[in-house]
């Protein structure tokens, strides 16, 4: 990670400061991943069928889900889970409805004869990963395969772990997933990436999972699309002297139990609100179910900032660029108009991340490790491309190509000088 201005350094006292930093090397695991890669696309199926049986114990002869086994998933379902995963559903897609419909086709003319323009494309075939993970997150095929649907892409695919939980199986059937395929880990990205014997090739891979799937992605990005690499999870609240100390963490907490390496903080102007909060952590953790996750991600990468003045908690919270963003001051709406580098700002005390994390129509796929400063997180608009296009008459070729001849020829590029000249008349 970038290092901290000193200037800035200065006006922040740490009561207290993480102790390990979240972003791993991947150094160890590039070269397994690479063979890996490699072995999918050449050996297809039974390269996967290989890793499968060497990392997750599957002797699975066919990886797809059928129909048979779509309805057993979804009869397993808890009426009252299925009926919460509805509605999140439901959220989801009314808000990537509305997004979508602020990205617009545009046609202008900007000189008489010159058209210029732009269309949005639906992306065809998306692969979304599904992870398995420590619990069957329901929400996470919501978040993946609903924007891409609503953004009218013609296929979606689902692969997830073949040790994931049933449940899964029915949120990304529930979610609309054309076709779901019982694979996961880096041999999961190989093979959406290049295609196997069974399961096709996607053009853009979306989800979240973990070093060995994001290393796969960050290999594959190219010929394939990718929306980011994900790191594990962030939770900071700014904070200034009306912050409710139990509330901040409560929230930090309920990140903390994703992953011992989550990262979570306050960032605030108030001493006394640092130290209640240090204290309400400590507490909190000695009677939460899962403290074993939490509790070391609390001491490891935990941190408490005070800072000096406002401006100083605003530059703080830019420089971290936190996946999630709590914004907990008298005047929120405010403090979160100065806030620039996030993944997604939750404003006010009672704009729980929980809710964003499950269900109430925002993305949950966020930026982590700082990319908050250069991209926003997953979006219905992650499903499409704008691509541009132009048409000109006789009066358009007449206003460009001149300069555009001179230009070639002043280049040197005489290929070019003449398809310029050649449209002249």
């Amino acid at each position: 990670m970038t290092k901290l201005d000193p200037v800035l350094a200065d006006k922040i006292n740490f009561l207290k400061a993480a102790q390990r930093d979240a972003v791993s090397d991947t150094a160890s695991i590039e070269a397994l991943v690479k063979t890996i890669l490699a072995n999918v696309r050449e050996r297809g199926d039974a390269a996967v069928r290989d890793y499968a049986k060497e990392f997750d114990g599957s002797d699975l002869q066919d990886f797809e889900v059928t129909a048979e086994q779509r309805q057993a998933a979804l009869a397993g379902l808890d009426p009252q889970t299925r009926a919460d995963t509805e509605f999140a559903i439901e959220r989801v897609r009314a808000f990537a409805e509305a997004q979508l419909a602020t990205i617009l086709p545009l046609e202008v003319e900007p000189l008489p004869g010159l058209h210029l323009g732009h269309r949005v494309i639906p992306i065809r075939r998306i692969g979304a990963y599904v992870p398995g993970g420590r619990y069957p997150l329901l929400s996470a095929p919501v978040m993946t395969i609903v924007p891409a649907k609503v953004a009218g892409c013609d296929e979606v695919i689902a692969c997830l772990p073949p040790t994931a939980h049933p449940a899964m199986i029915a949120g990304c059937h529930l979610a609309g997933a054309d076709r779901i395929f019982l694979v996961g880990g880096a041999q999961a990205i190989a093979a959406m990436a290049f295609g196997t014997e069974t399961i096709p090739a996607v053009d853009k891979i979306v989800g979240p999972g973990n070093a060995f799937v994001n290393e796969a992605k960050r290999q594959v990005f190219g010929p394939v699309g990718i929306d980011q690499l994900a790191g594990p999870s962030e939770i900071f609240t700014v904070a200034d002297h009306t912050g409710d100390p139990e509330m901040i963490a409560t929230d930090l907490l309920a990140q903390a139990e994703h992953d011992v390496r989550t990262r979570v903080g306050l960032i605030t102007t108030d001493r006394a609100l640092a130290e209640a909060t240090l204290a309400a952590v400590e507490r909190q953790l000695l009677d939460l179910p899962t403290a074993n996750v939490a509790a070391p991600a609390w001491r490891d990468y935990g941190e408490i900032a005070v800072c000096a003045d406002e401006a100083t908690m605003i530059a703080y919270s830019d420089f971290i660029a936190a996946e999630h963003l709590q914004v907990h001051t008298a005047d929120p709406q405010a403090t979160a108009a100065r806030l620039r580098n996030y993944g997604s700002l939750f404003i006010g005390k009672l704009a729980s991340v929980v809710y964003s994390d499950k269900c109430c129509g925002t993305n949950h796929t966020l930026p982590t490790m700082a990319a908050g400063r250069y991209t926003g997180g997953l979006w219905v608009g992650s499903f499409v491309k704008i691509c541009t296009h132009q048409w000109l008459d006789e009066r358009g070729v007449a206003a460009v190509a001149p300069p555009a001849v001179r230009q070639s020829a002043a280049e040197g590029l005489e290929g070019h000088r003449r398809a310029a000249a050649f449209r002249q008349k």
